[in-house]
């Protein structure tokens, strides 16, 4: 194993990159440049309506453990909802999922991505904010849409269409 970036990382309150995300606020706690490539940390805040559409990663794993709030993942498999102190895992090899916040209030998700990696094609998508900063998505025309799905394919990403899982 590679320890040349073997130091302690420490990220405070007001640190990180906030980035504006499928209208939410993705903020890096902790980066792939920072672990080696072996992990990176993003704490997603996502506000009523909020959420990205279906879309599969295969060579990531993602889990994400609900700080506050609630949001309804979907699967090919299931749809179900989860709350506060909930944990959500989504293995390596292509899982299609998505993830909404159906309530009228703020959640907040801890995402865990094995490797690193995600966290690079937000860095590139998203707008740089400040924190509690909110700003609605950008709307989706044709050309939009094409530049975001050559952005999500460089990163590992497929993306499919919004009603693909119902």
């Amino acid at each position: 194993m590679d320890n040349t970036n073997n130091y302690l990382v420490v990220t405070g309150p007001q640190d990180g990159d906030n980035l504006s995300v499928a209208g939410g606020i993705y903020r890096i706690l902790v980066s792939g440049k920072q672990t080696n490539g072996e992990y990176a940390v993003i704490e997603m805040s996502v506000p009523a309506g909020g959420g990205p559409g279906p879309h599969a990663h295969a060579n990531f794993q993602e889990s994400f453990y609900v700080i506050e709030g609630e949001v309804e993942v979907k699967t090919e498999q299931q749809t179900f909802t989860a709350k506060k102190g909930a944990f959500v895992n989504i293995p390596l090899g292509g899982m299609v999922h998505c993830f909404k916040n159906k309530t009228g209030n703020l959640a907040k998700l801890l995402c865990t991505v094995v490797p690193a990696g995600l966290e690079e094609m937000f860095l590139e998508i998203g707008k740089p904010v400040n924190a509690g900063e909110f700003i609605p998505p950008q709307p989706m025309d044709e050309k939009t849409m094409k530049k975001l799905v050559a952005i999500a394919e460089k990163h590992g990403q497929k993306l499919f269409p919004p009603d693909y899982l119902g």
